[in-house]
């Protein structure tokens, strides 16, 4: 019969330290890989969605042999998507897509606005689009680019647009649409793109509150008062504010940082940061303030990879450290327990 893992939380510090290494192994076993999951969160568009708006903007393009102004701009009022869809067909961010067409037309399109054009059309697809002389500006450089196709830039460097579908204008997007790509040069494409990259970049935040998340619902289940911060919030007290303090930042108890991620680079800025905030709490206690106890609730391979990072983290925090798996146990085993008003 196996034995139960016993967890750094369980036991006296001392006996942690003594055992850091046999602890790290603990930790890391019980750490929860979300690597091959993306959440699709507000805003994700579902191919058969996308697949319509390809098709109107195909149509109203006469298969992408008239790719005119006014054909896709007919193609985006009858549905919105097509204007992903067409920034899709360039390969450029938001952003991209607003910094070249305010270079192109003169006007002043910024990277807010085109994000948050974008956005409104992918959290409601069926609403009809106002296209106003901005947007209509982005789909005039959309077509003057791809009706272009790629410049030849020499041999150290390569053109945006230098993809199957693009790369001669007009004909690479007619013989695209009728024949398809070649598998190769779809990976290869990917190769250079990185799959559901956009995606990923769109919903960092929403993983991160893949943990915070949780970390919510078992404060609010034991009845224990935090106050959750917001992204890049100044916190009186704090160079950085965690992400939880726990009761508030005007008495603090015990704060919490919670993370999870498949990179061990933010693995390591996470456990950095949680290292400031424990000699930030040694500090206030050495100049007779009340200090604080730090928790990590994390998981995810990224805090797996380096061993150094996990031992450093085991003791920043004095043995708390939680994951999904144990995150039931966080109350009883934290000085939250005497802040429990529910049970």
């Amino acid at each position: 019969m196996n034995t139960p893992a016993v967890y750094p939380f369980e036991r006296p510090y001392d006996d942690v330290e003594k055992r850091i290494d046999e602890f790290v192994e603990t930790v890391i076993a019980s750490l929860e890989s979300s690597f091959l999951t993306i959440p699709k969160g507000k805003g994700f568009v579902e191919y058969s969605v996308f697949e319509q708006a390809y098709e109107v903007l195909k149509r109203t393009t006469k298969g992408f042999t008239q790719l005119a102004s006014d054909s896709v701009t007919t193609a985006v009022r009858q549905n919105p998507i097509a204007f992903i869809v067409l920034r899709a067909m360039l390969g450029f961010t938001p952003p991209e897509w607003a910094y070249v067409a305010t270079e192109r037309t003169g006007r002043r399109i910024s990277q807010g606005y085109a994000r948050s054009i974008d956005r409104n059309i992918r959290l409601e697809p069926s609403r009809n689009l106002t296209v106003t002389e901005n947007v209509q500006g982005m789909i005039d450089t959309a077509c003057d680019l791809l009706q272009a196709g790629a410049k030849d830039v020499g041999s150290r460097m390569i053109h945006r647009l230098d993809k199957a579908d693009t790369k001669e204008g007009v004909s690479s997007l007619v013989a695209t649409s009728r024949i398809g790509v070649p598998y190769s040069m779809l990976l290869y494409e990917r190769l250079v793109g990185r799959p559901f990259a956009s995606h990923r970049d769109s919903i960092s935040e929403l993983v991160g509150d893949y943990m915070e998340t949780p970390v919510e619902d078992v404060l609010t289940r034991a009845g224990v008062s935090f106050r959750k911060t917001k992204r890049a919030e100044r916190i009186a007290g704090f160079e950085q504010a965690p992400d939880f303090i726990v009761p508030d930042e005007f008495s603090p108890r015990a704060v919490i940082e919670a993370k999870i991620t498949e990179d061990d680079g933010t693995a390591r800025d996470k456990v950095t940061r949680i290292q400031r905030l424990e000699t930030l709490s040694r500090n206030r206690v050495e100049s007779g303030d009340p200090g604080f106890e730090v928790v990590a609730c994390i998981d995810g391979r990224g805090f797996g990879i380096r061993r150094e990072d996990m031992k450093k983290l085991i003791r920043a925090t004095k043995g708390k450290v939680f994951t999904l798996a144990t995150l039931n146990r966080l109350v009883e085993h934290t000085s939250l327990r005497d802040l429990r008003t529910s049970e």
